[in-house]
C-alpha cells in the first residue's frame, strides 16, 4: 500500500510539473535523493495551506548551481558545504532528512537480501577489478548463492549527485585505491559502468540491464521493487538497508558540534548501522533579496518538521530528531536576514 502511493504520488507530481497545475509559490531544486519525501510533503501542504512548492528533482551539482543564481528560492544537496565554502558563497543550510544509499542489481537467480558485500569488494567492483558475478571474491561472500558466470555491468549517476557523493565518500573510506584513483565529490571520473541522470535514471537502467548493478536511495529501491544486497559495516556485521539502520548510524552524528551542519554520516560505528547512511540538505542565502519569500520558504519546512515525520518514515527516511530541529530554528534566526538586518522568521 505504501509503496504504491509512493508510485502514485511521484507519477502525480511529475505530471504537474509539467502542466503547470503545481503552484509555483516556493521554487527549490537539487538533490533526487529526498524527492519522493518532498513530493509528499509539498502535496500535503498545499491542501493545507493552498501554498505550492515547486521542486525540480535536478541532482545535487544542479541545485548548488540553482541557489548560487539566485533562480530558486532554495537549493537542495546531499553532500553538504563545508562552513568555509557556504561563507565564501553567502549561503547557509540544514539538514531535513536522513536515509540511505544501497546497492541494487538485476538477477533474477538471487533474491533480494541474499547477497552480502563488503566495501573492498563494492569498491573493487566500481573500479572494474571484479568483472563477473561468480568472481571468486563474492562466491566467497556468498556461500550457497547460485551466482551465475555472467559479466557485471556497472550502473552509475551521470549527473551531479548528493547520492554519488555519499557513495564515492564511502568508498573512499574503505578503499585506498578508489580514494586514490577517483575519490569522492558529486561528480567523479568513473572507471567504468553507463551512467544514468538521477536516481530515476540509474533505477531504470539497473531494471533493464541483466546483470547490472548501481546504487540508489532506498526509497527508490523499494518503490520500483529493486533487489538489494547486504554490507558488511564498521563493527563487522552484515546489516540490511531499513529505517532502523539508517536510525543506528544517524544516532552517533553530533550535530550539536558540526559548523553549518556540516556532516558526513557514512561508515559509523554500532552493529547495527547502515554504512552508506547520509543526510540531505537544504542551502539558502544568508542576506536575502525578498524576505517574505524567505519566510515561506521557512514555513514550509517549520510544517515539514512539525507535521512530516510520519510521511517521512513511511517512505523509510529517518527524520531530524526535535533537539537538532531547535539547532535548526536557531540557525533561521542567527543566519536569514532581510537588507534591514533583521530575521525573516
Amino acid at each position: 500500500m505504501k509503496l504504491q502511493f509512493g508510485r502514485t504520488l511521484i507519477a502525480a507530481a511529475a505530471l504537474a510539473f509539467n502542466t503547470g497545475a503545481f503552484a509555483a509559490d516556493i521554487t527549490g531544486a537539487g538533490a533526487t535523493f529526498p524527492y519522493p519525501i518532498y513530493a509528499k510533503w509539498a502535496d500535503a501542504y498545499k491542501k493545507e495551506t493552498g501554498i505550492g512548492m515547486n521542486y525540480q528533482s535536478i541532482g545535487s551539482g544542479g541545485g548548488i548551481k540553482q541557489i548560487k543564481a539566485k533562480t530558486v528560492d532554495f537549493g537542495a544537496s546531499d553532500m553538504p558545504l563545508k562552513f568555509e565554502d557556504l561563507e565564501k558563497d553567502g549561503l547557509t543550510q540544514f539538514p531535513t532528512v536522513m536515509g540511505g544509499d544501497i546497492p541494487v542489481y538485476n538477477l533474477p537467480e538471487v533474491k533480494t537480501g541474499e547477497l552480502k558485500f563488503t566495501g573492498e569488494v563494492l569498491a573493487d567492483i566500481f573500479l572494474g577489478k571484479i568483472t563477473k558475478w561468480n568472481d571468486p571474491k563474492l562466491v566467497a561472500l556468498n556461500k550457497g548463492v547460485a551466482l551465475p558466470d555472467q559479466a557485471i555491468t556497472v550502473v552509475h549517476r551521470s549527473d551531479g549527485s548528493g547520492t554519488t557523493f555519499i557513495w564515492t565518500n564511502y568508498l573512499s573510506k574503505v578503499s585506498d585505491e578508489w580514494k586514490t584513483k577517483v575519490g569522492e565529490g558529486t561528480s567523479v571520473q568513473w572507471p567504468t559502468g553507463t551512467g544514468g541522470k538521477g536516481n530515476e535514471g540509474v533505477a531504470n537502467f539497473v531494471k533493464q540491464i541483466k546483470g547490472s548493478i548501481g546504487y540508489v536511495e532506498y526509497a527508490y529501491a523499494l518503490q520500483n521493487k529493486m533487489a538489494s544486497g547486504m554490507i558488511k559495516n564498521l563493527d563487522g556485521n552484515f546489516v540490511k538497508p531499513s529505517d532502523v539502520t539508517f536510525k543506528a548510524a544517524a544516532a552517533n552524528a553530533h550535530w550539536d558540534k558540526a559548523p553549518g551542519f556540516y556532516q558526513v554520516l557514512t561508515q559509523q560505528p554500532g552493529k547495527e548501522s547502515w554504512p552508506i547512511t547520509g543526510a540531505t540538505f537544504i542551502l539558502m542565502h544568508k542576506a536575502q533579496d525578498n524576505p517574505e519569500q524567505a519566510k515561506n520558504v521557512l514555513k514550509f519546512f517549520e510544517w515539514a518538521y512539525t507535521k512530516g515525520d510520519n510521511m517521512a518514515l513511511e517512505l523509510d527516511y529517518v527524520p531530524m530528531p526535535d533537539n537538532v530541529v531547535k539547532l535548526i530554528a536557531g540557525s533561521w534566526k542567527t543566519n536569514i536576514k532581510g537588507a534591514n538586518g533583521k530575521a525573516v522568521y
